[in-house]
């Protein structure tokens, strides 16, 4: 039903995740990320509570071992849920219930969780993480370092639809990041679509030039860029 891969940038302190689904809106209901503090995604036969619940954990400083325990201990039907925790330094927890959909797995790699359910094949989580890890900024030259996060979470993506995704059709998929300020500066999603993953790169690409801009009218409107939009002076 859903994969998605989380993970962080050390040198930039951006943390985030990309997720798909057959579903729709799936990142409004899987998807969580809190600037500082790390990412929780929660899919399967999905409980949104979990994942406002497993930041606020991580705030507290428990670890992410910690917080899926207390997950468990928190939701009845933990059993039906597939959950992934990654914190600011890059540590990482999955878990699968027993009653996760089809077939399910979990991966973990260096500053990075992938997890999915209904999947074609045991190995797309994998698929995402190598992905991720394979990342190489120069032979991406339009990428500038704020931008290098979400394209190694669309590059996972796209490897672990590559690698087989979900059983069926998916049909929407999300990229949420987090950076400095407390508001996601990166919440893009694409729903009900033919090719929800493609959609939404191209939905980043028109996005990225102006992420910088946003950060900027909310911390210092004076030194803002022009709207550059009709009526706008």
């Amino acid at each position: 039903m859903t994969f998605s891969i989380a993970g962080i940038c050390p040198d930039t302190g951006m943390m985030g995740c990309a997720i798909t689904s057959s579903s729709i809106c799936v990142a409004s209901r899987c998807a969580f990320v809190r600037s500082g503090t790390g990412v929780a995604l929660t899919q399967n036969v999905t409980n949104p509570e979990l994942g406002p619940l497993a930041l606020d954990l991580l705030t507290q400083g428990q670890n992410p071992q910690q917080v899926m325990a207390a997950l468990a201990d928190a939701d009845a039907d933990v059993q039906w849920r597939q959950l992934g925790v990654l914190d600011a330094q890059g540590r990482g927890q999955t878990f699968s219930g027993e009653k996760a959909l089809g077939i399910y797995a979990t991966a973990q790699g260096k500053n990075c969780i992938a997890l999915g359910n209904l999947l074609e094949n045991t190995g797309v989580a994998q698929a995402m993480i190598e992905a991720f890890e394979s990342y190489a900024p120069e032979n991406h030259a339009s990428e500038n370092e704020q931008g290098n996060l979400a394209e190694r979470l669309l590059q996972a993506l796209e490897a672990g639809l590559a690698a087989g995704g979900e059983l069926g059709p998916v049909h929407s998929a999300g990229l949420l990041m987090s950076a400095a300020p407390s508001w996601p500066v990166v919440d893009l999603r694409v729903d009900w679509h033919i090719e929800p993953i493609t959609e939404l790169r191209m939905v980043w690409q028109n996005y990225q030039p102006q992420m910088a801009a946003y950060i900027t009218r909310a911390s210092n409107p004076a030194d803002a860029e022009s709207f550059g939009v009709p009526g706008d002076a």
